[in-house]
């Protein structure tokens, strides 16, 4: 059984951790340690609840809340806590995590319809353990598809697929940066001259050299 964590035990702890990290990164934010709520118990029931707010939550909340998660599991490192003791303690603001345990349902049943239909696997982006068990959480029912998690550390992900496959699909991982384009500045590989319609530089198939009329001679 998991251990349980009480404010009484955790609250201190996380207050010291928090404090250094907003105090060091310059945050304007603010947080308030309460007991856990229970919004969808049967997805989430965290012991313990951290609730920030303050100018920079939008910081928190962009590109699908990546500070947020990643603070929450920086805390819960602080604490000592093995990965199967996470979902324990959970970090929000402006309700955000009960707006992603809604769109997390919606997008596994878009997810199990799809499947159904063209037989073909579907891969979830890498998500945290967190989210992965949401996903596993709304199909639990399902008798046509069942899903599975693949891949290990960040890439470990979500995979959807017909009740009956024997073997799993490899996850699919991120694509590789792009080697820098080592293309001379001011030349473009194809060449030719101005774009219909356009002036240099304006479009595809012109030059890329500097632009200087209304843009203050700033180089794109």
């Amino acid at each position: 059984m998991s251990k349980k964590f009480t404010l009484t035990d955790s609250e201190p702890r996380i207050r010291e951790f928090l404090d250094l990290m907003i105090s060091r990164a310059g945050f304007a934010l603010s947080y308030a340690v309460s007991a856990g709520e229970t919004v969808h118990p049967d997805f989430e029931n965290p012991d313990v609840l951290v609730r920030f707010s303050g100018q920079d939550v939008d910081l928190l909340l962009a590109n699908k809340a990546e500070l947020l998660l990643a603070i929450e599991q920086l805390t819960t490192e602080a604490l000592g806590m093995a990965p199967e003791q996470h979902s324990l303690l959970c970090f929000d603001a402006n309700d955000h995590r009960m707006l992603r345990i809604q769109e997390l349902r919606m997008s596994a049943q878009a997810a199990a319809e799809r499947v159904k239909k063209t037989r073909t696997p579907f891969h979830f982006s890498p998500m945290n353990s967190r989210e992965r068990r949401i996903l596993h959480l709304s199909l639990r029912d399902e008798t046509e598809v069942r899903s599975e998690s693949v891949g290990e550390g960040p890439i470990r992900q979500v995979v959807v697929v017909p009740a009956d496959l024997k073997v799993l699909p490899e996850p699919i991982r991120p694509p590789r940066p792009r080697p820098e384009d080592d293309t001379p500045r001011g030349r473009r590989p194809f060449g030719g001259g101005r774009d219909r319609g356009r002036g240099p530089g304006g479009g595809p198939g012109g030059p890329r050299g500097p632009r200087r009329d209304g843009d203050r001679g700033r180089r794109f």
